[in-house]
């Protein structure tokens, strides 16, 4: 199986100022989306290891396009997610986020020891999704739980597509300040500390 992709987005928020405080190295933070044809949608499939095994080529394609719009920025922290048309189920995305999609991103990253925070929905076009964000060597680094909201356009998801998404970011919250393990203390054994 080779899954379709139709569309490809992508959109940078490139922030400086929180608080009014300034910052001299800003938190950028990237999506790279891909709106693919869903070779499930509107019938049950037991069996999804097809999608599974072609995820890795749209992993592919968005880990580069992600990459691409940090620019000189390197990659701390990442997330992934997808949104299901009304015509699919939530299954067929969670096939399609897993491992196999997600060591092309991985690889591209570096290191990357951390699991990959992610989250799904079924909806329909033009809607919203939090994608948590993580760091990519150590879960346990609070200053790097953060997010990004994404608003689809307004004629996709189709009722026979999926959003796939994965988000990057070059470094933990502006302004954090909660405590915790801190990104320059990392050991990177076990994806945790």
């Amino acid at each position: 199986m080779k899954l379709d992709i139709r569309r490809l987005l992508s959109l940078c928020d490139h922030k400086e100022v929180e608080a009014g405080q300034r910052h001299a190295v800003p938190l950028r933070r990237v999506a790279a989306i891909a709106i693919i044809g869903n070779p499930y949608a509107g019938r049950f499939e037991e069996n999804l290891s097809g999608a599974i095994e072609a995820s890795a080529q749209v992993g592919r394609v968005l880990a580069k396009l992600a990459i691409d719009a940090m620019g000189p920025y390197k990659t701390e922290s990442y997330g992934k997610g997808g949104v299901v048309g009304l015509g699919g189920e939530l299954e067929h995305a969670n096939a399609m986020l897993t491992t196999t999609f997600a060591a092309p991103l991985r690889d591209a990253v570096g290191g990357a020891e951390a699991w990959i925070p992610s989250f799904t929905k079924l909806a329909a076009p033009g809607s919203q999704i939090d994608i948590p964000l993580a760091h990519k060597d150590a879960l346990y680094v609070r200053s790097h739980y953060d997010g990004m909201t994404i608003t689809l356009p307004p004629d996709a998801p189709g009722s026979d597509e999926v959003a796939l998404i994965v988000c990057l970011a070059n470094r933990g919250r502006l302004n954090a300040r909660v405590g915790g393990l801190a990104a320059k203390d990392i050991v990177g054994k076990d994806g945790l500390r």
